[in-house]
C-alpha cells in the first residue's frame, strides 16, 4: 500500500511526521468526557480510558517509575515517544483555565517535571510568555493558529516529528487541514455517554486516511491510521 506522506518524508528527510499517539477514545467516539476540572481532567469519566497505558512499563518510566506491564500496550505507549523532537497541544490539555489568563501561577497538570522533555506548543486565543520547566520541557503559547503553531514546532524538532496532543478539537483542527500522517487511537471499552467526539463531522475517507493496523490487548483496541493519498 502506497503512503505518499511517508515517501514524502523519506524524500525530505528534514521533515518529520506529524502523529497522533496514544490518543484514548471511548466506544462511542468520546476523546473526553463532559465537565472538565481540576478533579476530573480528562472530564467525568475520562480517565477510566486511561487504564490500558498507566499500567505499562514505558508510561511508568517516563514519569519517574519503576517496573510496569509489557506487550502489546506497552508496545504502543513506547511507539509513542520514539523520534519526537517537539508537540502541539489545546489550550484544555494545558488546564482547566479558560478566557484570559489571570496570572501566571498555572503550569500544566504535571507538576515541575512535567514528561514531555522537548519544545511544547499551546494553542490559544491568549497570549502568555514562554514557560521553561525542569526536564527541558518549555510550552510556548501560540495565539496564531495551527499553521503557525506546527511551523515552530517543524523548526524546534529539527528533523524528528512532531506530536498531536488532545483535546479532541486540537487533532480535529489538524484533521481537517489534513495535516496528520499518522494517527494511534486506543478505544477502550468505556461508555461515556456525552463529552468532546473525536471524529464529529469529519470524512476521514474523503481526505485519504485509512486504517493500517489494528490489534488488540485486554484493555484496548488499538487502531493505526494513515494519510494514504496527498
Amino acid at each position: 500500500m502506497s503512503n505518499s506522506a511517508t515517501e514524502r518524508n523519506e524524500a525530505n528527510p528534514s521533515t518529520g511526521r506529524v502523529r497522533v499517539e496514544s490518543y484514548f477514545m471511548s466506544v462511542d467516539g468520546y476523546g473526553a468526557g463532559p465537565d472538565q476540572s481540576l478533579e476530573h481532567p480528562l472530564g467525568i469519566g475520562g480517565e477510566e480510558m486511561t487504564e490500558w497505558v498507566t499500567a505499562t512499563r514505558s508510561w511508568r518510566a517516563m514519569h519517574g517509575m519503576d517496573g510496569g506491564s509489557t506487550g502489546v500496550d506497552d508496545s504502543f505507549a513506547r511507539r509513542g515517544t520514539e523520534n519526537l523532537g517537539a508537540w502541539i497541544i489545546g489550550r484544555n490539555m494545558f488546564g482547566p483555565i479558560r478566557g484570559p489568563w489571570p496570572d501566571d501561577k498555572w503550569k500544566g497538570w504535571w507538576g515541575d517535571n512535567p514528561p514531555y522533555h522537548v519544545p511544547v506548543y499551546v494553542l490559544t486565543h491568549h497570549e502568555r510568555p514562554p514557560l521553561e520547566m525542569e526536564g527541558d520541557t518549555t510550552f510556548y503559547f501560540v495565539t496564531e493558529g495551527i499553521q503557525a503553531a506546527l511551523a515552530m514546532a517543524r523548526e524546534a524538532a529539527d528533523g524528528k516529528d512532531v506530536r498531536i496532543g488532545g483535546g479532541a478539537e486540537t487533532i480535529r483542527q489538524f484533521l481537517r487541514a489534513r495535516l496528520i500522517d499518522e494517527m494511534h487511537i486506543a478505544i477502550t471499552p468505556t461508555i461515556l455517554g456525552s463529552g468532546e467526539p473525536l471524529f464529529a463531522e469529519l470524512d476521514l475517507r474523503r481526505s485519504g486516511y485509512e486504517v493500517v493496523q489494528f490489534e488488540a490487548s485486554d484493555k484496548a483496541l488499538h487502531v493505526v491510521i494513515k494519510r494514504t493519498e496527498e
